[in-house]
């Protein structure tokens, strides 16, 4: 049976404070990405996710905008996505969506080089 992978979440907050229900709102979004997690889990040790949520400031647009940036690092492997919006939820909500598309995306590049890598062995084998 393998082991489950240590998973690190470290949240920021820049220009506001963090409360509880941003944090568990954030936490509950990163914990959707688990599944996306497993063939990153068996390349490395460690799963670490850097939120930062925060306003920005002089923005072009009228109001606060909202920024949410997810980092998350597996091995040597950099994954990131980046959101603007009006509300911060949304701002979450965007920037899981990108890291999603990202995680799904590095899997499916995966195991195209897998099965590649097979057809190519089984070609060499009904060769010989």
């Amino acid at each position: 049976m393998k082991e489950q992978k240590n998973i690190v979440v470290k949240i920021k907050s820049t220009n506001f404070e963090l409360t509880p229900a941003i944090e568990d709102y954030t936490r509950t979004k990163i914990n959707m990405l688990q599944k996306f997690l497993k063939h990153c889990a068996d390349q490395s040790g460690e799963l670490i996710f850097d939120i930062e949520v925060g306003k920005t400031t002089e923005h072009h647009r009228k109001g606060d905008i909202f920024r949410a940036e997810i980092n998350f690092t597996a091995g040597g492997t950099l994954f990131r996505a980046v959101a603007e919006e009006a509300n911060l939820y949304a701002a979450i909500d965007k920037a899981k969506d990108e890291m999603q598309r990202e995680l799904r995306r590095n899997k499916n590049k995966a195991l195209v080089a897998i099965k590649k890598g097979g057809a190519r062995l089984k070609q060499l084998l009904r060769r010989g």
